[in-house]
């Protein structure tokens, strides 16, 4: 459908061009017919007239400056659209590369939606089959989602595709890798050209999994994006990703407001979460009870984690957020979380437990600073600590501050995060355009 479109619109473009072609030849080319004879009363009208009008053998044509000025106006026409021809035909020559993204995980609508800014049809989230399309740079991407999304059964509608895949357990894994043999099979039958893979990795960084399908090892995978502090990162060919929102709980695109800025917060920080046995946020519910600071801050501590909120939860969960300068951010299985960048949304400070977390994650021959190395070389404006006996300290500043200092730090923040979605948005178009047209590089 869309590539019929594109063709329609080239054809009204031709036709266009066409028409104005045939135009100026009719205003500049074709032979003008020879005026009518003037009629016996025209010649013989009253003699002052005729004296003034005869010069030598020609006749005065009272209309000859208008139809000079006409045929300028219609060179100068003539001329605006060849232009418009031309670029017309020029852009259609820009957007020369065409991707299309297949968001088989949740880490998809981040991409699509909050990074791209991209919009779906229909817009229930719950729907079967969701769509999307932009222009961007010199590429056209399309965007598949939902249930219905199956191999074999939708229309591969580019040469060039990204597939979002979740390889954070083994079930996931196995699903995963159904799509890297459709996909490879494509290849095979040279339906496709490009694969690149956005990858919700496995939060120890266990992905050896993947390793096979890069092309590098033999595979056919050109590129490989990947969440978490990932060893093998090397901005060559497989780069860090931000984890991003919990779209699989339909954290929503949140669009600042004058309020969202401006008003005062009834609360210093908050922390509504899972607390683990014999982890630090055992010992941070400790120390906020302890010093009476659980009074100052929204707490909502529970014993196990649930994988969906009720609309209730998911509420106050906003709440919180929209109402905290702070937001706690205590390592789990890995030091990111989906609660730094929601907190990012809503303009509250993320206050990160800078420690690793037991696993194969840690330094990489690009990053150095691990953890969190892509948000640290973005120089996310967060306070980072090592313990959390530093927050009695930070919350003792935080009561001094003056409503105006928390709304430039709100703006700081919410400043920086619009920045890292259109940087990481720009390098992603810029990485796959070097890789997959490798004649525009330089």
């Amino acid at each position: 459908m869309r590539a019929a479109r594109r063709r329609l619109c080239s054809a009204l473009i031709v036709a266009y061009g066409l028409f104005s072609l045939y135009a100026a030849y009719t205003v500049f080319l074709r032979p003008r017919r020879p005026a009518a004879p003037r009629s016996h009363r025209d010649r013989h009208g009253p003699r002052g007239f005729t004296d003034h009008v005869a010069l030598g053998n020609e006749e005065w044509n009272p209309w000859d400056a208008d139809e000079k000025n006409e045929l300028a106006a219609s060179q100068q026409r003539y001329e605006a659209n060849l232009k418009m021809i031309k670029y017309a035909r020029s852009h259609l020559e820009q957007t020369n590369l065409r991707v299309q993204i297949w968001g088989k995980a949740a880490i998809g609508l981040y991409l699509w939606q909050h990074i791209f800014g991209g919009h779906l049809e229909p817009a229930d989230v719950i729907a079967q089959w969701r769509e999307g399309s932009q222009n961007a740079g010199k590429t056209y991407f399309s965007f598949l989602t939902g249930p219905s999304v199956v191999p074999g059964y939708f229309s591969v509608e580019a040469e060039h595709v990204v597939l979002v895949l979740n390889g954070r357990e083994p079930a996931k894994i196995a699903y995963a890798t159904q799509w890297l043999h459709y996909a490879q099979t494509l290849m095979e039958t040279r339906k496709i050209q490009h694969v690149a893979v956005v990858l919700l990795g496995n939060e120890q960084c266990n992905n050896a999994w993947i390793q096979p399908y890069l092309k590098r090892n033999g595979g056919f995978v050109n590129l490989l994006f990947v969440t978490y502090d990932y060893a093998f990162v090397n901005e060559e060919d497989i780069f860090q990703w931000p984890l991003g929102v919990a779209t699989y709980r339909n954290f929503p695109v949140v669009e600042p407001s004058w309020s969202m800025l401006h008003d005062p917060r009834s609360y210093l920080c908050n922390f509504l979460g899972t607390v683990y046995k014999n982890s630090s946020r055992e010992t941070l519910i400790k120390i906020l009870k302890q010093d009476g600071l659980d009074k100052l801050c929204w707490i909502a501590a529970r014993e196990q984690w649930q994988p969906q909120e009720t609309n209730e939860s998911f509420k106050n969960y906003q709440d919180a957020l929209l109402q905290s300068d702070l937001t706690l951010c205590p390592v789990g299985i890995n030091t990111e979380c989906y609660r730094i960048y929601e907190a990012c949304s809503y303009g509250s400070l993320p206050v990160i437990e800078d420690v690793m977390t037991p696993g194969d994650c840690g330094n990489s021959s690009a990053y150095h600073s691990a953890p969190l190395q892509l948000l640290k070389t973005m120089g996310a404006p967060f306070i980072f600590i090592k313990n959390w006996k530093e927050l009695p300290a930070i919350l003792e500043k935080e009561k001094k501050m003056s409503l105006q200092e928390k709304i430039q730090r709100r703006k700081k923040l919410l400043e920086w995060y619009r920045n890292f979605k259109a940087w990481m948005r720009q390098k992603f178009i810029n990485i796959l355009e070097n890789s997959f047209l490798p004649s525009d590089k330089g």
